[in-house]
């Protein structure tokens, strides 16, 4: 058993309470009070012999819980029990667990807690009989600030100040409909206001952006999260949405590999012709989503374009996704999908060189270059909601004035 025990908690863990006794106190006195402080899974520590070590590779449930006295006919039970919650095959190596034994000569696991994320554990119980339940983490909130400069790209920036690069993709997705994050440049600004999730003591992630301003060729855009009973989202200074009808992009945060030109040489054919679409070149697999809402027109593979979605949204706006590896299951003629939604994923189906999506955009008829339309934006605060806004954006802006560094 030894070589499975990375470290072990015993003794008794206790809270004294305080006890305020004066010269004139007797032995009338209120006698001192243990109180036994559970862990963070609900087990009193001092019960028993505590084992924490992490799932090896090619490890399953049998080879972990074996050497510690629980015969096969018990583990067999847990794998069976276990379905409907968690499927025990799932066991990931690198993943911790701890196991709860008894504290004489057998040293027999009664307890075995798996963790498959920092947040979510799963408890197998076999103390009296098998019962295995789900349970969570306290996730604590802190609120963190950032401010910067882009020098190289802004995930890289967000890194060099210490704050969770993956806020990139977090504005990416809040400036969607404002701010093409293809075409961020150095010396943009942004500032950002936010809250992460702590999980013991560790950072687990952004959990959400509170107030961000970022700068894109000089034009400062404001951001501010806003919720009430008949809205939720980021809304600007003013109180206008952020939110447009349509996204600036159907893939996240990838790269342009040929913009919308009545003149291009196109790489297979090696010709100069037109390219009435935005080439954003992507993993294969990527998902691509509706850039908007709308209806699914057409759906099927041909010779150029090979797998390709088309959807029309409104009597004005039409758009088209080509060149995917396979259209996204349910989605054909007739079916509505909202913002957002994946339709397909990134390929190089028809006639390209590499996997990518060729994006048209359609206005009143005429393909246009989607990147220079003036998008229409969606509904913004509500009048009876502006007082509430108001004071919300205030409180906010207070926060960040207090953060910032004196010049």
């Amino acid at each position: 058993m030894k070589g499975f025990v990375k470290w072990m908690v015993f003794g008794t863990v206790l809270v004294w309470a305080a006890c305020n006794s004066t010269p004139e106190q007797t032995d009338n006195s209120e006698p001192e009070e243990e109180v036994e402080v559970s862990d963070q899974y609900g087990f009193v520590t001092d019960s028993f012999l505590v084992v924490k070590d992490k799932v090896r590779k090619n490890q399953n449930l049998s080879s972990i819980l074996l050497p510690y006295g629980v015969p096969y006919a018990t583990i067999d039970a847990l794998a069976r029990a276990s379905k409907e919650v968690f499927d025990v095959r799932k066991l990931a190596a690198g993943k911790p667990y701890t196991i709860y034994c008894t504290k004489d000569s057998t040293g027999l696991a009664t307890c075995f807690v798996y963790e498959p994320n920092a947040v979510d554990y799963v408890v197998f119980n076999m103390q009296d009989s098998v019962h295995i339940y789900k349970g969570k983490k306290d996730i604590e909130k802190k609120t963190r600030y950032v401010k910067g400069v882009v020098n190289s790209s802004l995930y890289v920036d967000l890194k060099k100040l210490d704050a969770d690069p993956l806020l990139a993709i977090e504005l990416s997705e809040i400036y969607a409909w404002t701010i093409d994050f293809y075409r961020i440049q150095k010396g943009d600004e942004f500032e950002v206001l936010y809250t992460e999730n702590y999980v013991d003591g560790k950072s687990i992630g952004v959990d959400r952006i509170l107030a961000s301003t970022f700068t894109n060729y000089g034009k400062a855009i404001k951001a501010y999260y806003f919720e009430s009973e008949n809205e939720k989202g980021y809304f600007d200074a003013e109180g206008g949405n952020l939110k447009k009808a349509f996204l600036k992009a159907p893939v996240k945060y990838s790269r342009i590999s040929s913009g919308y030109s009545m003149k291009r040489f196109h790489p297979v054919q090696k010709r100069y012709k037109a390219h009435l679409g935005t080439d954003y070149a992507a993993p294969k697999g990527t998902p691509i989503m509706a850039v908007g809402d709308g209806v699914i027109t057409e759906a099927r593979y041909k010779a150029n374009n090979g797998n390709y979605v088309k959807m029309k949204h409104n009597s004005v706006y039409s758009t088209q996704y080509l060149h995917m590896s396979k259209i996204a299951s349910g989605i054909k003629p007739g079916v509505r999908v909202s913002q957002g939604d994946v339709i397909g994923y990134v390929g190089s189906t028809g006639l390209a060189t590499g996997p990518h999506v060729c994006f048209r955009f359609w206005k009143n008829g005429k393909q246009v270059d989607h990147r220079r339309e003036e998008l229409p934006p969606s509904e913004p605060i509500s009048e009876s909601s502006l007082a509430q806004f108001n004071s919300t954006k205030q409180r906010l802006d207070s926060l960040i004035l207090s953060y910032r560094k004196p010049l």
